[in-house]
């Protein structure tokens, strides 16, 4: 790690930024199954807002892998460079000198069991949101407790926060399956340890030998509790989804 590095600081303000701009640094936080709807209400979120002539800009899970870690795998080998590209890439410009010497790579966020991949994409969000921008951020994030640091995060540096539930039944979803991901995971294909159940699965269901690290069908997804948005895409459009998420922005007065 280099020593001979010191933080230095922007001249501009975060209120001038603001003001200037005349918008407010916000994330919006889509969580829920794979196929549930999260990457394609947050596109046209991204596009709606972008005519209203608000600075956004959306961060999807499978994005990252096209570019920045276009050259990974689902390895062990690969998640762990997969993280540390993804942190790198955050920490030199977000945290001050004090925060990197005290930080030593999240050791509480650890210890605790959180996803240092979760706390990660939280960095990145926090510090698009830091410039005042929009950040639509579309993951699975199946955990609670990698969303409530991912929400400490940004409270604690004054930034808003807002979780958009994304729900959709399991048997949608598998109906769904347009990358054939749930169907590969209930046949075997997707490699992995088996013989771990989710707590999501029926007793019939449990009987199966299923993959185990697949979110939803022997991975657990810990559905939001209070998020501030819920939407049931087996309910409403995209449309009406885009339009609950703007009326929410527009009463909060972030647009």
């Amino acid at each position: 790690m280099a020593t001979n590095i010191t933080f230095h600081p922007g001249s501009v303000s975060a209120e001038e930024r603001s003001q200037l701009l005349n918008q407010k640094g916000i994330t919006i936080w889509f969580t829920g199954l794979s196929a549930s709807g999260k990457s394609t209400i947050a596109c046209a979120l991204e596009q709606h807002l972008l005519h209203l002539h608000r600075f956004t800009y959306r961060l999807d899970g499978d994005n990252i892998r096209f570019g920045l870690n276009k050259d990974l795998g689902f390895d062990e080998k690969s998640r762990n460079e997969n993280i540390r590209r993804i942190g790198e890439v955050r920490t030199v410009p977000l945290l001050s000198l004090h925060e990197r010497a005290a930080d030593n790579r999240f050791p509480s966020a650890r210890s605790c069991g959180l996803s240092l991949y979760g706390r990660t994409r939280a960095q990145v969000s926090k510090l698009f949101a830091d410039s005042c921008c929009i950040t639509l951020t579309a993951f699975i994030s199946p955990y609670r407790a990698d969303r409530a640091v991912a929400r400490e995060l940004h409270e604690k540096s004054g930034l808003a926060f807002i979780e958009v539930f994304v729900d959709a039944p399991l048997h949608v979803v598998e109906q769904r399956d347009p990358k054939g991901l749930y169907k590969k995971a209930r046949a075997g294909e997707i490699k992995g340890t088996r013989n771990r159940r989710s707590p999501l699965l029926s007793t019939s269901e449990a009987d199966l030998d299923f993959h185990p690290d697949f979110t939803g069908i022997s991975a657990p997804y810990e559905a939001p509790e209070s998020p501030e948005i819920h939407i049931r895409t087996d309910e409403c459009d995209v449309t009406e989804a885009v339009r609950r998420i703007t009326e929410y922005l527009s009463q909060k007065g972030f647009i």
